[in-house]
C-alpha cells in the first residue's frame, strides 16, 4: 500500500486564491469540479420588479380604476338628474296649462290673457 504522502499527492492542492476568498475545501471531496459563479438574471437584462415597485404599480392601476369608476358613476348620476329635471319641468308646464284652462272656463278670455302676461312679468322679476 502506500504511505500518507502518496495519497496526498493524488489530490490536487488548494490554491492560495481559495484561501483568500474565505472558502475552504469542498465538503463533498469533489475537488476536481470547477467552481461556478451564481446565475444572475440582471445580466440578461430581465428586470425583476421589487415588492415596492410592484406595490406602486398596483396602486397606480387601482387609482386609475377608481377614477374611471367614479367618472362613470358621476356620468350616470348626471343623466339621472337631467331626466328628473326634464320631467319636473314638463309637469310644471302641464300643470300651468291645466290651471289656465280652468280659469278660462270661469272667466272671459281677455282677462285670462291679461293674467297670464302679468304672472309671466312677476315670474321674470322674481328670477332676477
Amino acid at each position: 500500500m502506500g504511505s500518507m504522502k502518496e495519497k496526498d499527492a493524488d489530490k490536487p492542492q488548494m490554491s492560495n486564491t481559495e484561501d483568500k476568498l474565505g472558502e475552504g475545501p469542498r465538503v463533498s471531496g469533489k475537488e476536481w469540479k470547477t467552481k461556478k459563479d451564481p446565475f444572475r438574471v440582471k445580466t440578461l437584462g430581465v428586470k425583476k420588479l421589487t415588492s415596492w415597485e410592484k406595490r406602486q404599480e398596483k396602486a397606480l392601476r387601482d387609482k386609475q380604476y377608481k377614477t374611471r369608476l367614479n367618472e362613470l358613476k358621476s356620468e350616470k348620476e348626471s343623466e339621472k338628474n337631467q331626466k328628473i329635471e326634464d320631467l319636473k319641468r314638463r309637469r310644471e308646464i302641464k300643470e300651468e296649462k291645466e290651471r289656465y284652462e280652468r280659469m278660462a272656463a270661469k272667466m272671459h278670455a281677455k282677462k285670462v290673457e291679461r293674467l297670464k302676461r302679468k304672472e309671466k312679468r312677476n315670474k321674470l322679476l322674481k328670477e332676477r
